[in-house]
């Protein structure tokens, strides 16, 4: 018996439910990508990163933020982002499951009830597992669920502080959160809201500001907006109030026992940031290649495409399908997405052009029918 048995069972059980992952390389026209504005790529922001290199800007913090790994070009990133997005304070993290998992497992208290979409991203999760406040799930964008929620809780005798989670638009389903009405309730409830722009920032908004626009220098709303999504780069902004921005530095573990993002990286976000600002014309031609799609493809409103199949084996079998044709195409898979609603996802960006989405489209109706 090797000591390695369980783990090999483990990796068994996962396949009998055609559920293994495992890692392939791009290829063929890029439909599973978050590279929403093809920024990634962008000769702007090789040419951001290759000045940055040669005014010496460094390739590793070389500590965490609070020994020697605080960068200017963190601090710069930080100024810029929360002067753009306004709010009071922003603060830069290597990842956005980094800075969910850190809000999530920091700023709610003992006493306190997180309200949670049902359909937020595995990140929060991790983040209140960590935590030490009570967790419930609200139906997906009903802004009833999250109010009887609070309510119920309240008769209960509750004293604590209730805080509202939600993405602004949702990774596996394209759908968009009823922010304005979710913004009232936490006003109402003097409750905080936790708002994940992830998907939204860069493509949505004033000058891509992301969903969540207007709804910043709230002193009860938090905004998590990634910067390897639309923005083309890594890491993510927490953008709040400076007392909240405090609190994660002093108390949130992610960040205190982390050696800081790269200030490569922070560099590289600037100049994303700018481009954004600069550039709607990518915003406007995502836009036409959305509305292109939607004539093709199952409408979402937004550049994420779901195309639901249902069965685990099926979704993976059409996936396969499309990238032997050149599209690359990803099944998903519970846990990821609920039971019994596994999907392609299928990402628009600027990295396709119309051409290729009718393509796609044609084949995906050949493979499901």
């Amino acid at each position: 018996m090797s000591i390695l048995d369980a783990h090999r069972e483990a990796l068994v059980r996962i396949a009998r439910r055609s559920r293994t992952r495992s890692l392939i390389p791009r290829a063929g026209h890029d439909f599973a990508s978050n590279d929403y504005l093809g920024l990634s790529r962008s000769a702007e922001l090789r040419a951001a990163v290759a000045a940055a290199l040669d005014r010496g800007v460094a390739i590793g913090a070389g500590g965490s933020r609070l020994l020697r790994g605080n960068d200017p070009e963190h601090e710069a990133l930080e100024a810029e982002a929360a002067a753009f997005f306004g709010s009071e304070a922003s603060l830069f993290f290597s990842s956005g499951f980094a800075a969910n998992s850190a809000i999530f497992s920091t700023l709610p208290g003992g006493r306190d009830l997180i309200v949670h979409d049902s359909l937020i991203h595995a990140s929060a999760h991790e983040g209140m597992r960590l935590g030490r406040a009570a967790t419930v799930a609200a139906a997906h964008n009903d802004v009833d669920a999250f109010a009887d929620a609070i309510a119920r809780w309240r008769a209960e005798g509750n004293k604590g502080r209730a805080w509202i989670a939600v993405e602004s638009l949702y990774s596996m389903d394209g759908d968009k959160a009823p922010l304005a009405e979710l913004a009232a309730l936490a006003d109402r409830e003097q409750a905080f809201l936790l708002i994940d722009d992830a998907h939204a920032v860069g493509v949505f908004g004033r000058d891509g500001r992301g969903l969540a626009d207007g709804l910043d220098g709230r002193e009860n709303v938090v905004v998590l907006r990634t910067c390897g999504k639309a923005l083309g780069c890594e890491g993510a902004l927490v953008c709040c109030p400076r007392v909240i921005a405090d609190l994660l530095v002093n108390k949130g573990r992610g960040f205190i026992f982390s050696t800081a993002p790269s200030p490569l990286a922070a560099a590289a976000v600037r100049a994303s940031l700018d481009l954004v600002r600069a550039q709607p014309e990518r915003r406007d031609q995502l836009a036409r290649l959305v509305a292109f799609a939607g004539g093709r493809l199952p409408p979402s409103g937004s550049q994420i495409v779901p195309v639901i199949l249902g069965d685990d084996a099926r979704t993976m079998a059409v996936a396969a399908g499309l990238q032997r044709r050149g599209f690359d195409v990803r099944g998903i898979r519970p846990p990821t997405v609920p039971t019994g609603t596994a999907r392609l996802r299928i990402s628009l960006t600027l990295n396709v052009d119309e051409a290729a989405v009718a393509s796609l489209a044609d084949a995906v109706t050949e493979l499901t029918a």
